[in-house]
């Protein structure tokens, strides 16, 4: 069963890399570093601050901080525990598929998806209240995350279990959020 799943994962994998071509290299090689993002995360640091006042935003960020930590720190026990080739490293595929960026760490799972997704979650719930359209966040981890399918970096299977790492913790650090913060603001 768990060969199927593996085997189907990496059939999704050539079909969304195949999708790929050289004119958007370069625009996807810019989508997958975080530092282009700053003009998003700027934008919801102001929301989040006019919302929240400075100290409970002060906060935020350091919940956000420990956010990042956990996830980053669970997808790396998970990719030395796994040991999962990445796709530009697996024999399998790697002559067949567009490799754009290549890395010797595995793959198994994302950490770009989980602490794309995690923080999102939790940015989400924060401001679901106050903003009509802040569902649109979402688009940063799927945007986010996508890239490293294109640059030939990550299985649909590691992103799709990021997303779910992802989404547990920004929920469960929203929570603690609530209980020990908004409850007291």
């Amino acid at each position: 069963m768990l060969e199927k799943i593996i085997h189907l994962d990496k059939e999704l994998f050539v079909f969304l890399n195949g999708l790929g071509s050289e004119t958007f290299d370069g625009f996807w090689l810019t989508i997958t570093k975080q530092f282009y993002w700053a003009p998003l995360f700027l934008a919801i640091f102001y929301l989040l601050q006019k919302k929240l006042g400075w100290k409970n935003f002060g906060i935020y960020i350091l919940f956000t901080a420990v956010l990042i930590f956990v996830c980053d720190q669970t997808a790396n026990l998970f990719k030395d525990y796994f040991q999962r080739l990445r796709p530009c490293n697996d024999e399998e595929i790697k002559h067949v598929i567009r490799i754009i960026k290549s890395s010797d760490t595995f793959s198994f799972f994302s950490g770009h998806a989980t602490n794309s997704m995690a923080t999102t979650v939790f940015t989400f719930l924060i401001l679901r209240k106050h903003y009509k359209h802040i569902y649109l966040l979402f688009l940063f981890p799927l945007i986010f995350a996508y890239s490293r399918i294109y640059l030939g970096m990550h299985f649909p299977g590691d992103i799709l279990t990021g997303y779910a790492f992802g989404a547990v913790f920004g929920f469960a650090c929203y929570k603690l959020y609530k209980k020990f913060i908004l409850r007291t603001s």
